[in-house]
């Protein structure tokens, strides 16, 4: 069985690592969100790729980003310097940075890039950038348009936001292998991300909403609002912002033509009746990663929900 994720952020590392606790790691592939990478003192960072690639190899920060008991002697030094840097980075996330910048400049492609990174870190998972092209989200706000880390970090995403700009996307392609794991899985899962600034920019490069739609894979979403809050991140903010109902329920309807079936967490389990009204299968349970049990807990429910 070949299961293809759509991941975006803390909450699609998590259930990656859940999943490859329960199949055989080779048969998945994580399609990654790009839109928040950003260069940082020439040096180009995939925040979301690395939480998968951390997280995968055991190796997540507390906070669910960076790797778990880094030190920041860089950081600091550049602060010690007068350098006013509020992006943090810990010094062995820093590694990752420049193995990847390395490769990048001798020729390689994003996707080459990340495997190198990958491997390194002994995964097995496959784990593809969406594209190898640059593929920014930007955050339009009243104050104006944001880049997304200066909206999501250095703003602490606290200025209201009134929609979101890929300034990429019409020359965007997809990495090699992206649309072929869409196209040809058994079980593809969009995972618990952000709509908007996770699973929103994947499905903005061309092609790659046109072969979700046409995929043979039995489709299924996790949806990252329970109880009408995000586990984590600015979801909920963002969707009550750009006027859609902040439940489980808002979010089913933003997948609607999308996705099969719909998996909601037992606390909104009174919403299965509006969402099946949308023409979608509906499944509720436990969906908290709460540690490792948890997370393969999920997993296992996930795939018992595509059976």
């Amino acid at each position: 069985m070949n299961i293809t994720v759509l991941a975006g952020g803390i909450g699609a590392a998590r259930f990656l690592a859940g999943l490859a606790s329960v199949v055989p790691s080779e048969s998945i592939t994580a399609v990654c969100n790009v839109g928040d990478d950003l260069t940082w003192h020439g040096l180009h960072v995939s925040p979301d790729i690395d939480s998968v690639i951390y997280t995968l190899a055991g190796l997540e920060g507390e906070h669910g980003w960076g790797v778990r008991g880094d030190t920041t002697a860089t950081l600091d030094g550049l602060r010690a310097l007068g350098i006013d840097e509020w992006f943090g980075i810990g010094d062995r996330d820093l590694a990752t940075h420049l193995l990847r910048t390395d490769r990048l400049r001798a020729g390689a492609t994003l996707s080459e890039a990340t495997a190198a990174v990958a491997t390194a870190r002994g995964l097995r998972v496959r784990v593809l950038p969406v594209t190898d092209d640059p593929h920014p989200t930007v955050v339009r706000t009243a104050e104006g348009d944001l880049a997304f880390q200066e909206y999501f970090v250095h703003r602490r995403a606290a200025v209201p936001v009134q929609g979101f700009v890929f300034p990429g996307a019409t020359a965007a392609r997809p990495a090699p292998g992206v649309v072929e794991a869409i196209r040809d899985a058994d079980v593809l899962v969009i995972a618990p991300s952000n709509p908007f600034v996770s699973i929103g920019p994947l499905l903005e490069v061309a092609g790659v909403r046109d072969a979700l739609v046409a995929s043979r894979a039995r489709r299924l979403a996790v949806s990252p609002i329970i109880g009408g809050a995000a586990v984590k991140g600015p979801a909920a903010e963002m969707m009550q912002a750009l006027g859609h109902e902040v439940s489980a329920l808002g979010v089913a309807r933003l997948y609607t033509g999308l996705i099969d079936t719909f998996i909601l967490d037992t606390v909104d389990a009174a919403l299965l009746p509006d969402v099946r009204a949308l023409g979608l299968e509906a499944v509720a349970f436990d969906t908290m990663m709460t540690g490792d049990e948890g997370r393969a807990r999920v997993a296992r429910a996930v795939i018992a929900a595509a059976s």
